[in-house]
């Protein structure tokens, strides 16, 4: 599959091969069947939005009950701190190791394994104390990072005619289930007696996505409808780590929020069970803007503007937790759920920002692994500077300061261009020889006129 833009992103022309019926496998026996496409059926859409309702729950319901959990293990703020990291920083290494464990496994058994990762660290995070709550964490977010980092692929891939809405599915439920884990897993907790429970029956969950993912995940045996091959690299290229950058900065800032937001309004004297339904909201509100703006993005020619007016909404809820958190906590949550919803951009612009999957395979992975590492840096300074300072003052602040860098960068990586493909760097190579030729015959044929 290629993607071809004009110069107006209505012009945007999707070309791909129809793979012929009969031809599915689930585990391709040879490598050049296990390096093709996933077919786009109705069943691999369920799958994959299944798949991305898994990719937020492990942070979200863990959040909602951290303090308990952290008394019952009896850890330190300090653990707590590293906990709300290990998401982020799992997400960045890992992800490195995505595309290699796709062109390796093919695309069906790396989601599989990966949904498999996911419930398997789930449940073993329950089963001890700070170490294995650590370590279960850890293992669970390896999974959900490689999801991260293919299932975008696997829609550019498989539904390439529907990109703008099967993007909006998945970024939608990606936000419900993140809101799902925030609001429910603390009553569960008061309800089942405690949260190692409440806890563990995510892997449920987990269990019911990697079923459906094995029904519906088949390989076309067709070799025009390749996954993306090996990439090449992007770490040169200006716009790439602009879209990087842009997608970090905007994973700080959410997961700081994933991670702390409850504990923030608990301090203020907000309900536990309350400020965990505020986390949910701030999550839930992603469900409206995955719907709409994925669609509505790829049809406009700039996000610029979009990206600036809801980062900036977003900015004005922080400013609003740190004056008076205990005022409006609804209109902050609100405001700050409508700046977190630049996450379906940032997933959108690395599919309008590239020109052929091998570029937004690459991208995909470049932005993922090298931006979930600064989004790691955020939950982990806040905690770390609430526990020098004994307020949420510098933590709200450096949260601020992030948001309006975000801005700036969210500005420049909206503007419609696309990272410089090799067909496009060799002709652009090709166009400015044959200008340099042409120069030098005019100047030699000038020069022959003036003799």
């Amino acid at each position: 599959m290629t993607v071809h833009r004009g110069q107006d992103a209505k012009d945007v022309k999707i070309a791909t091969s129809t793979p012929p019926s009969g031809t599915q496998s689930a585990h391709p026996a040879g490598n050049s069947a296990r390096n093709t496409a996933l077919i786009g059926t109705p069943l691999l859409l369920v799958g994959v939005a299944l798949a991305a309702a898994n990719l937020r729950p492990a942070v979200t319901s863990l959040a909602s009950v951290l303090e308990e959990v952290r008394g019952s293990v009896g850890a330190a703020h300090a653990w707590a701190s590293a906990l709300t990291a290990v998401p982020a920083i799992c997400f960045g290494l890992a992800g490195v190791l995505a595309p290699a464990l796709s062109r390796r496994f093919g695309m069906a058994r790396a989601v599989g394994w990966a949904l498999a990762l996911l419930t398997a660290g789930l449940v073993l995070r329950v089963l001890d104390g700070p170490v294995v709550v650590l370590g279960g964490t850890l293992v669970a977010c390896a999974g959900i990072a490689v999801g991260n980092v293919l299932i975008p692929v696997v829609i550019k891939q498989s539904f390439p005619s529907r990109l703008g809405m099967v993007t909006g599915v998945y970024t939608a439920t990606l936000a419900a289930g993140g809101g799902l884990g925030a609001a429910v897993t603390a009553p569960l907790s008061d309800a089942l007696g405690g949260w190692r429970v409440a806890l563990g029956a995510w892997g449920l969950l987990a269990a019911g996505a990697l079923l459906v993912w094995g029904l519906g995940a088949r390989h076309t045996t067709d070799a025009t409808v390749a996954v993306p091959r090996r990439g090449r690299s992007l770490l040169r290229d200006r716009l790439a780590w602009t879209v990087t950058i842009f997608f970090g900065l905007q994973a700080l800032v959410a997961y700081t929020v994933m991670g702390w937001l409850p504990e923030v309004f608990i301090d203020a004297g907000v309900d536990r069970n309350l400020a965990g339904i505020y986390l949910a909201i701030t999550s839930l509100f992603g469900v409206p803007m995955g719907l709409v703006l994925p669609p509505l993005a790829v049809r406009a020619r700039s996000q610029s503007t979009v990206i600036v007016v809801m980062t900036s909404l977003g900015g004005l809820g922080m400013v609003g937790l740190l004056v008076a958190p205990a005022a409006a906590p609804l209109a902050w949550t609100l405001l700050t759920g409508f700046g977190m919803g630049v996450f379906p951009l940032a997933i959108t612009l690395i599919a309008l920002r590239t020109e052929d999957p091998d570029d937004t395979a690459t991208l995909s992975a470049m932005a993922q692994s090298i931006g979930y590492l600064i989004g790691a840096l955020g939950p982990f300074l806040f905690g770390l500077f609430r526990g020098l300072t004994g307020g949420w003052t510098v933590s709200l602040v450096f949260v601020i300061v992030v948001i309006a860098a975000q801005a700036v960068v969210g500005h420049s990586a909206g503007r419609p261009r696309t990272v410089a493909s090799k067909a496009s760097k060799a002709s652009k190579a090709s166009k400015a020889s044959k200008a340099s030729k042409a120069s030098k015959a005019s100047k030699a044929s000038t020069a022959a006129v003036e003799v």
